[in-house]
């Protein structure tokens, strides 16, 4: 069953890259399409009507509800959210965690007059029908959270770079004109200017906390003045920095921490889809075994009526030949009266479990008129139990711990609090960062008229290497006419650093807690394994018992029935046996739907119930 987190290919989609008919270099700017969720039933549920009838294995009730249920569907979604984590960490952002709550379908009615099994699942169970908004637990589902983190976020540590590259430019026009008292400067009493300049930035932060800087900038200034050798003149500089923290922020382990811990809840996910699928698959199985017990106590209840109205019948035609007191035909129009009201409410019963398995198996529940006008066929019929095939508990210990998709995530969860604790520790540390630059720098420009026109020649211009435009500034640049290098370090101690040390020693609690609820959810799946293992072999006991105690009563019933038809016993002695029979009969129907559904708990249990129902996880990533 344990699959790797490369499975959540098959979940709804987030397209990442495509974004419409937009060309692939542009998508990166535009908003991401999520999978649209289809809101109509799945192709099977037209298929297994027939003659106004759902006719329903098991195994198509469990298909249906990962085709069509809403909690598995929600589930599929949060495998997406799982991938936006790895993308957001991958680009050096915080991450902002992944869901970890499952669903449980509702109790149901249970099964005719008995509680239903809870050693695992987290639902309380009711019998009676619901009659006020107060008392909707058959029909009302729960949430679970499987985290065993705090609700208290660990810190955030010491800072990453942003690993995605940065790139920004700009380019300003500018002009300047204003008089000024002094002609000296300018040779003119106005000052005029114009300047066009520009600048391109490129950052990008690496896993080593490195943090690499290249800005490129140009500027043309074209004044009017006549003291000027070189007018309009072109500057421009190219510079490298790069800064490498040595303490805090230092290491590769520190920086991709989020990394880590985006892939470990990638892994989250899919063992919380899992669980998912298990809680479904199981209160489904729960909720089919509980139809089959009340379609099963239905057809007890209507054939108990039927022997109820033959008596009845039977002690008319005694009372009329004067075998039989009045007062016996009364109790057995009595008893025909009670087995009637206990058909109607069986067939409530009934009603009301088709119901609400039609809404948990269907997208549009008895909306659907085909669906709402569908009886429930329920196919499958409960095995007995057989003796001398439960596996050892040591067994089924063991496969809990290898199988349990709980155990698994809070394992990961675990690791996950590691790689946290890895940043709080890390920004204990002082700031020591080495910084380095270099910069390139260059100009030219073309000689002023002024200075041609007053001189009457060229001796007095600029040196050549200065004459020129654009072109000129960037052969200086990058010949290294004119670098400037720049090394130094950077030091900043927090004084008793005492935001640091709560934050660690928060961290680093929080951390031990999460080993001690491994621990303890580790007892609590050998609690409910064993509690599941002795919930089924004494549901095996309670089911033979059944059997013979409705043999027996049987017997003595065809003997008082004997004796009835002989004169010597009379109508109401025959009705006590009439409804003893009736209820073992029950007791019978009962006993087995209770040996099913705790099968199907301790399959639960040990996280074996994808495996036993051929369940695999591909196959239901995408069910379209």
């Amino acid at each position: 069953m344990d699959q790797s987190p490369s499975t959540v290919a098959g979940a709804p989609k987030i397209d990442f890259r495509t974004a419409g008919r937009l060309n692939w270099l542009f998508s990166d700017y535009r908003t991401p399409v999520a999978q649209p969720s289809r809101a109509g039933n799945s192709d099977r549920v037209a298929r297994l009507i027939r003659d106004g009838k759902l006719q329903l294995t098991l195994q198509d009730a469990i298909q249906l509800a990962i085709e069509n249920n809403f909690d598995v569907e929600l589930r599929r979604y949060d495998l997406a959210v799982a991938e936006t984590e790895i993308l957001r960490a991958k680009g050096g952002g915080q991450l902002r965690g992944v869901p970890t709550s499952i669903s449980e379908l509702p109790s149901g009615e249970g099964g005719p007059g008995e509680p239903l099994l809870t050693a695992v699942g987290g639902y309380t169970p009711v019998v009676q029908l619901p009659s006020s908004s107060a008392d909707l637990a058959t029909i009302t589902g729960t949430q679970s959270d499987l985290s065993i983190l705090s609700a208290t976020p660990y810190s955030a540590g010491s800072g990453i770079p942003a690993f995605d590259p940065s790139v920004s430019a700009n380019v300003a026009l500018s002009q300047t004109v204003y008089p000024q008292s002094d002609a000296f400067s300018t040779g003119s009493n106005y000052f005029s200017s114009h300047t066009l300049g520009g600048s391109a930035l490129y950052s990008q932060g690496f896993s080593t906390g490195t943090v690499l800087s290249a800005s490129l900038q140009g500027n043309r200034l074209n004044e009017a003045s006549t003291r000027l050798n070189l007018n309009p003149f072109v500057s421009g500089s190219l510079n490298v920095s790069v800064v490498q923290p040595l303490l805090r922020g230092f290491g590769i382990h520190v920086n991709r921490r989020f990394i880590s811990i985006a892939k470990s809840e990638s892994s989250i996910e899919a063992d919380v889809f899992r669980q998912q699928l298990i809680a479904t698959i199981s209160d489904v199985t729960r909720l089919y075994w509980d139809l089959v017990s009340l379609q099963q106590d239905l057809r007890v209840k209507h054939e108990s009526l039927l022997a109820a109205e033959r008596l009845n019948q039977d002690t008319k035609n005694e009372v009329d030949l004067g075998t039989q007191a009045p007062v016996d035909l009364t109790s057995a129009m009595a008893q025909v009266a009670s087995n009637r009201q206990a058909l109607i409410n069986a067939q409530g019963l009934v009603l009301q479990q088709e119901l609400l398995l039609k809404e948990v198996l269907t997208r549009k529940g008895i909306s659907d008129s085909s669906v709402a006008s569908a009886s429930i066929d329920a196919l499958t019929q409960i095995a007995p139990p057989v003796a001398d095939q439960t596996p050892q508990l040591a067994d089924l210990l063991d496969s809990a711990m290898k199988q349990r998709p709980d155990l698994a995530l809070a394992e990961a969860q675990e690791q996950s609090s590691r790689a946290a604790l890895t940043g709080s520790r890390n920004a204990l540390l002082p700031e020591f960062n080495l910084i380095a630059s270099m910069q390139n720098n260059g100009g030219a420009g073309t000689v002023s008229a002024n200075l041609v026109a007053s001189s009457g020649t060229t001796s007095t211009a600029p040196p050549s290497n200065l004459v020129g435009g654009y072109g000129s500034v960037l052969g200086q640049i990058f010949r290294r006419d004119f670098p400037d290098y720049t090394v130094g370090a950077q030091v900043s101690i927090p004084v008793r650093n005492r935001i640091a040390r709560a934050d660690a020693a928060r961290d680093d609690i929080q951390y031990r807690q999460s080993e001690v609820r491994v621990q303890q959810l580790r007892s609590q799946v050998r609690l409910q394994v064993g509690n599941a293992y002795i919930a089924m072999q004494q549901a095996s006991e309670s089911y033979h018992a059944a059997v013979e105690a409705r043999r027996l009563q049987e017997e003595a019933l065809d003997v008082q029935q004997a004796k009835f038809e002989a004169g010597v016993a009379t109508a109401y002695e025959v009705l006590q046996y009439q409804s003893g029979v009736a209820e073992a009969r029950s007791a019978e129907v009962s006993a087995l739907g209770v040996y099913a559904k705790a099968k199907s708990a301790l399959q639960r249990a040990t996280g074996a119930t994808l495996i036993d129902n051929g369940i695999t996880i591909d196959t239901t990533l995408s069910p379209r």
